[in-house]
């Protein structure tokens, strides 16, 4: 028996300490809802969230350029029908200028509102999507992948350089003739339309359906990342009820540790 080094004291401190260190590092995780506090927790975890993290944010930032392309295709089809209305109404005119009761103050009357509709077409023609032309007829690439591999080419539309649209400006219907030549013309410019609206719903379709897989890849990498770095609780809270006993019983302990060399004072008796 000896005094001076009390070895199940010792014993029981170091216990009572290792413990205590388990106790707090289950309760930060449960205050948390994190698996991982610090990077001693799971290292190779961290590592794999932290690229998971990463991929993630990629991926919604690839969600957010696929949403504003399909505003500007959804832009682009606001100003078309409208154009679609103009030119509908500009082939009746057309029409009507080829009446043989018509007297030339009527065919004026009609040229005005077809002229008109032709501006406003080419008004059209200058609209702008934040800067960017919405019918400079241009392709735009948009990154749709989290590492920009494989961009999707959207075909543009072109209003100011396609001759289907242009040669509106120059036409009338103040004669019969020239009624005739502009219903032609008009013609053309809604088949030309028909097939430009096609390609816009074609480019909506295309980028739906990515903006959709994306957030079937968005929320399968949450998923696993949610498996290495989320706590689970009733797992933890099991733990932490084991970590708080070990601790009572360790304080206990250690106090009957402290007290065991006090028999000592009874040989000394």
């Amino acid at each position: 028996m000896v005094i001076n080094t009390n070895i199940s004291a010792l014993s029981s401190a170091r216990l009572l300490a290792e413990s205590s260190q388990r106790l707090a590092k289950s309760l930060s995780k449960l205050s948390s809802g994190s698996k991982i506090v610090s990077p001693e927790d799971d290292a190779a975890g961290m590592a794999v969230a932290m690229r998971f993290d990463a991929q993630i944010n990629r991926i919604n930032a690839a969600s957010n350029n696929v949403g504003n392309a399909t505003s500007f295709s959804q832009t682009q089809d606001g100003f078309l029908q409208k154009v679609s209305k103009s030119l509908d109404r500009m082939s009746e005119l057309s029409l009507l200028a080829q009446d043989v009761t018509k007297q030339s103050q009527d065919l004026s009357l009609y040229d005005k509102e077809f002229s008109t509709l032709a501006s406003y077409i080419t008004d059209i023609s200058q609209k702008d999507f934040n800067g960017v032309s919405l019918f400079g007829g241009a392709a735009l690439s948009i990154t749709t992948d989290p590492d920009a591999v494989g961009n999707f080419s959207m075909q543009g539309i072109s209003l100011a350089s396609l001759a289907s649209y242009t040669s509106l400006n120059s036409l009338s219907v103040t004669t019969s003739s020239s009624a005739s030549t502009a219903l032609t013309a008009v013609k053309n410019a809604i088949s030309q339309l028909a097939s430009d609206r096609s390609l816009i719903g074609a480019n909506i379709v295309r980028l739906t359906n990515t903006n959709e897989q994306l957030g079937v890849l968005r929320d399968n990498m949450s998923a696993a990342n949610s498996r290495i770095k989320d706590v689970d609780v009733a797992e933890e809270s099991t733990q932490f009820a084991r970590f708080n006993i070990l601790v009572q019983a360790g304080t206990a302990m250690l106090a009957q540790a402290n007290t065991t060399p006090q028999s000592a004072l009874r040989l000394l008796g």
